[in-house]
C-alpha cells in the first residue's frame, strides 16, 4: 500500500490520521474539536424528527394565529434548549447547574404547551424526561423518571387529552428515559474500561523499564566490578615491573569489556523486539480508534508454539506494518481480518504465514512505501517473504508474511 503522502518507519506505531480522526469521538469522550461537536449535535437532531406530531398540529390543528406563532415560539425555544443540553453535556467543563436550568425549562416549556395547545404538544415530555435521564444520577434517576411520567399523566388529565393519549405519553417518557439511563450507564463504564486500559498500559511499560533496569544492573554490575578490580591490578603489576601479569590482566580486561557489550545489544535487541501478543492488543486499540473491527481468533498467538523468537518478532512487525497501514491508507475499511496458518513449500520446508485483510479501497496504482519495503527486508534476514495483493474478490489490501516454522523433510507421495 502506498506511503506516498507521508513515509514512515516500520517500526512507528499506528496513529490515527487527522483527516479522519477530525470525525470521530468515543462514546464517553469530550469533545475536542468543533466539527465533532457539528457531527454529534446533527446526530442528536435526528430524534427531533418526532416532533413532527405537535409541528402537524399547528399546520392542521385549527389554532388561530397567535395559537399557532405561540406554538411555533415553543417548539423552537425548545429545540434550543436541547442544543444547548448536548453542547454543555458534551465539551469539558461541564456546567451542572446550567444543565439543570436547562432541564427545568424544557419541562416548563412542555408543561404550558400542553395546556395552551392541546394534547399533540405532550410529546415534549418524552423529550424532556430524556434530558432529566442525562443529568441525573443513576441512583435517583428511576424516581426521577417515576415523577415525570406521573407529571405526564396529570397533564395530560388536566386537559383531558384522552386516556390512550395519557398511557402512550406517560409510559413512553417512562421508558424513554430509562433507555437513556441505561445508555449513560453503559457510557459511563465505556469511560472507565478507557482509563482502566490507560493505566495497565502504563503500568505495563513501566514494569517493562524496570525489568530493563534490573536486566542491565545484573548484566553490568558484575562485569564492571571485574574490570575496575583487574584494572587495579594491572596498575600494581606495571608498578612492580611485571609486564607480563599486566598484559594478562589487560588481555581479560579487554575480553570481560567485549562480553558485556554483546550481554548489553542482547538485552536491548530483546527489549525492542515486538511479540504478537502484544501487537495484536496494540491492533485492536488503534484499529478500534481508526473505527475498523478487528477479527481475529483469541487463540492466533499460539498457533505456532515452536517458532524461535527472531522469526517471531518478524511477524510481530507485520502485523504491526499492516495496521498502520489499514489506520493510515485503509479509505473505506471497516474489517480488519488477521489469519494465522502453515503452509509446505515445494522445497519441504514449512512456513507459518501470517495474513492480514482489510475490506477497504485497496492502494490502486500506487507503488510500495518504505514501510513495505523495510518489512520485506526483515522477512528475508530471517529467511521468510512477504506477498502482498489485492484481498478476496479484488476489494481491499491483503498483506502475507511466511516465515520458516522449521526444516523438515519433504512428505511422501501416497
Amino acid at each position: 500500500m502506498s506511503d506516498a503522502r507521508r513515509t514512515h518507519r516500520p517500526d512507528e506505531q499506528p496513529e490515527v490520521g487527522p483527516a479522519r480522526a477530525s470525525f470521530m469521538n468515543v462514546p464517553g469522550s469530550p469533545v475536542e474539536t468543533r466539527r465533532q461537536l457539528l457531527v454529534k449535535v446533527a446526530w442528536m437532531l435526528l430524534w427531533m424528527l418526532y416532533l413532527a406530531y405537535p409541528a402537524g398540529d399547528l399546520l392542521h390543528g385549527g389554532h388561530s394565529l397567535g395559537g399557532q406563532v405561540l406554538g411555533w415560539v415553543c417548539l423552537a425555544a425548545f429545540v434550543a434548549a436541547y442544543i444547548l443540553l448536548v453542547i454543555f453535556r458534551s465539551t469539558a467543563g461541564m456546567k451542572p447547574r446550567a444543565c439543570q436550568v436547562i432541564v427545568a425549562t424544557m419541562i416548563a416549556l412542555a408543561i404550558a404547551a400542553s395546556f395552551v395547545l392541546g394534547g399533540a404538544f405532550l410529546t415534549l415530555f418524552i423529550y424532556a424526561s430524556v434530558c432529566l435521564a442525562i443529568i441525573t444520577p443513576v441512583r435517583y434517576a428511576l424516581r426521577g423518571l417515576a415523577g415525570m411520567a406521573a407529571l405526564t399523566a396529570v397533564t395530560g388529565l388536566l386537559i383531558h387529552a384522552g386516556t390512550d393519549n395519557i398511557t402512550t405519553f406517560a409510559l413512553s417518557a417512562f421508558l424513554s428515559g430509562v433507555a437513556m439511563t441505561g445508555l449513560q450507564r453503559l457510557v459511563a463504564t465505556m469511560k472507565e474500561l478507557r482509563e482502566a486500559r490507560a493505566a495497565v498500559a502504563h503500568l505495563a511499560a513501566s514494569e517493562e523499564r524496570l525489568r530493563m533496569a534490573r536486566d542491565l544492573h545484573d548484566l553490568l554490575g558484575h562485569s564492571l566490578s571485574l574490570i575496575t578490580l583487574k584494572s587495579e591490578l594491572a596498575g600494581r603489576f606495571m608498578d612492580a615491573g611485571k609486564d607480563e601479569a599486566a598484559r594478562a590482566q589487560v588481555a581479560d580486561i579487554e575480553q570481560v569489556a567485549r562480553q558485556s557489550l554483546i550481554d548489553v545489544r542482547e538485552a536491548v535487541t530483546g527489549f525492542r523486539r515486538p511479540t504478537l501478543p502484544v501487537e495484536l492488543a496494540a491492533a485492536r486499540t488503534a484499529l478500534a480508534a481508526a473505527q475498523v473491527t478487528l477479527e481475529a481468533a483469541p487463540e492466533l498467538v499460539d498457533t505456532w508454539p515452536g517458532l524461535a523468537n527472531e522469526e517471531a518478532g518478524a511477524l510481530a512487525w507485520a502485523l504491526r506494518e499492516a495496521v498502520t497501514n489499514i489506520v493510515r491508507h485503509g479509505e473505506g475499511a471497516t474489517v480488519c481480518t488477521v489469519t494465522a496458518d502453515t503452509a509446505w513449500e515445494a522445497n519441504g520446508e514449512r512456513y507459518a504465514v501470517l495474513e492480514i485483510a482489510d475490506d477497504g479501497r485497496g492502494p490502486g496504482k500506487s507503488q510500495p512505501g518504505n514501510g513495505l519495503s523495510g518489512l520485506e527486508e526483515r522477512l528475508a534476514l530471517v529467511g521468510g517473504r512477504l506477498e502482498t495483493g489485492p484481498g478476496v474478490r479484488g476489494k481491499g489490501f491483503r498483506l502475507r508474511a511466511l516465515v520458516p516454522l522449521r526444516t523438515v523433510s519433504a512428505p511422501v507421495a501416497p
